[in-house]
C-alpha cells in the first residue's frame, strides 16, 4: 500500500532543508522490518547522503552504540533494544528530534504477550516535548481508537476506504480438515502447488515457534525446499532465512507471526495459514503478505472442528465470505498414515535436540 514511503518521504523533504543529526527515530516491532525500513530510508536518501542506524536486538551493542555516537539522520529501532541503550549510555541524544514514527502502532502500543509499554516510556523521556508524532497500521485497533480521543492537538487522521478489509487480488480460501490430518492436508497442498507452479513462493504461518521448526524438519524430509523464521532464531539465522527466501534459494517460508507485519516479499503467490489465527487482525496482517502493490495471490487457511467461530469472526472483520478450497481427500488419506508418523519422529527430534 506504500505505507513506508508515506513516512519516510515527507521526513526526507524536511531534512533537505536542514540536515542534522537524530532528526527522525522510527519505531518498529519487528528486527526484519527495521531492516526493510532503513532499505528504503538508503533508497530514497540517497541523493540526501542519508545517514541511518538500525537499532535491533540480537547484534553488538557496542558497535550500535558506536553508530549512534556519530549521530545518522535516521534512527529505525525496536522499543527494547534502544531502551536498552538509552539506560546505559549517554553518548547520543534524541533531544533535537524532529519526528517520531511509529509503525504497526496498534502492535507498539497493545498490551499482551510481548508488552513494549516499559520501553516506550523510557524512549518518550528521552525525545522532546515539540515534536511531530507519526501513528502508521494496517488495521486500526480499540487502543489506537482511544489514543485519538485522548489527544489533546486534534490529529489529523486519514483511513483507507474499503468496503472490504482486503485486497480484491486477493483470492481468500478455507479448508476443513480434521485435527488429525491437518499436516497430510498441508503436504498434499504444497505438493499439488509445486507440480502446478514450480516457481511459486509459499508462506505457510504457524502459531508456535516449536511447530514452526517441526514442521519445516517434516516438510524438508519431504524433500521440498523449505525454510524456518521464528524469534527462538538467532538475529543472523533470521536475516539468513529471509534472504534466502526472497532470492528465491527456497521457495517455502515456514513463519511464526514474526513474518506477519508489513514485510515485503514481492514474489509470494500463496499464504497458508496452518493455524486459524485467534484474532481476526492477525489473519489480515498475515494474508497482508501476498497479493501486494496489485499482484494476484492466494490465502487458504486450514480450519478444523474447534476454529468455526474464528472463520466467522474473520469475516465479519474482513467483511467477505471465504470460499471453500476443494481438495481430492483420497489423495490426502494414501499419505496420511506417513505424514503423521514424519511429524511424530520430527517432534522427538526436536524435543532431543
Amino acid at each position: 500500500s506504500g505505507k513506508t514511503a508515506a513516512f519516510v518521504l515527507p521526513v526526507l523533504q524536511v531534512l533537505s532543508q536542514d540536515p542534522y543529526g537524530i532528526f527522525c527515530l522510527v519505531l518498529t516491532p519487528t528486527r526484519e522490518l527495521a531492516y526493510q525500513i532503513a532499505e528504503q530510508f538508503r533508497v530514497l536518501g540517497k541523493p540526501l547522503g542519508l545517514k541511518d542506524c538500525v537499532v535491533v536486538g540480537g547484534l553488538d551493542m557496542v558497535a550500535q552504540a558506536l553508530e549512534l555516537s556519530r549521530k545518522p539522520h535516521v534512527v529505525i529501532a525496536t522499543p527494547g533494544r534502544l531502551a536498552d541503550h538509552l539506560r546505559s549510555s549517554n553518548t547520543f541524544s534524541l533531544k533535537k528530534l524532529k519526528f517520531l514514527v511509529l509503525d504497526e502502532a496498534d502492535r507498539l502500543l497493545e498490551q499482551g504477550c510481548a508488552d513494549f509499554t516499559a520501553d516506550l516510556e523510557v524512549i518518550l523521556e528521552a525525545v522532546p516535548a515539540r515534536r511531530q508524532t507519526l501513528l502508521f497500521s494496517a488495521t486500526l485497533t480499540d487502543t489506537l481508537k482511544e489514543l485519538k480521543s485522548l489527544a489533546t492537538n486534534r490529529p489529523f487522521f486519514w483511513e483507507a476506504a474499503s468496503e472490504v478489509r482486503t485486497v480484491d487480488e486477493l483470492d481468500q480460501r478455507y479448508l476443513l480438515v480434521p485435527e488429525v490430518a491437518k499436516d497430510a492436508y498441508l503436504v498434499h497442498l504444497i505438493q499439488t502447488f509445486q507440480d502446478e507452479h514450480e516457481d511459486w513462493a509459499v508462506i505457510i504461518f504457524t502459531k508456535t515457534c516449536k511447530d514452526c521448526q517441526v514442521l519445516n524438519m517434516m516438510l524438508r524430509k519431504y524433500n521440498f525446499r523449505s525454510i524456518a523464521l521464528h524469534s527462538m532464531m538467532k538475529q543472523r539465522q533470521r536475516f539468513a532465512a529471509l534472504a534466502k527466501f526472497k532470492s528465491s534459494i527456497f521457495k517455502i517460508l515456514i513463519a511464526t507471526d514474526v513474518a506477519a507485519r508489513g514485510l515485503d516479499i514481492p514474489a509470494v503467490q500463496v499464504v497458508i495459514n496452518h493455524n486459524t489465527p485467534g484474532l481476526p487482525k492477525i489473519y489480515i496482517h498475515r494474508v497482508g503478505r501476498t497479493a501486494r502493490a496489485g499482484r494476484k495471490g492466494m490465502a487458504i487457511t486450514l480450519v478444523t472442528q474447534y476454529d468455526i467461530h474464528l472463520v466467522h469472526a474473520i469475516e465479519e472483520e474482513i467483511k467477505l465470505k471465504l470460499q471453500e478450497y476443494s481438495v481430492e481427500e483420497r489423495f490426502v488419506l494414501d499419505i496420511l498414515t506417513q505424514v503423521n508418523v514424519t511429524r511424530r519422529e520430527c517432534e522427538i527430534v526436536s524435543v532431543e535436540s
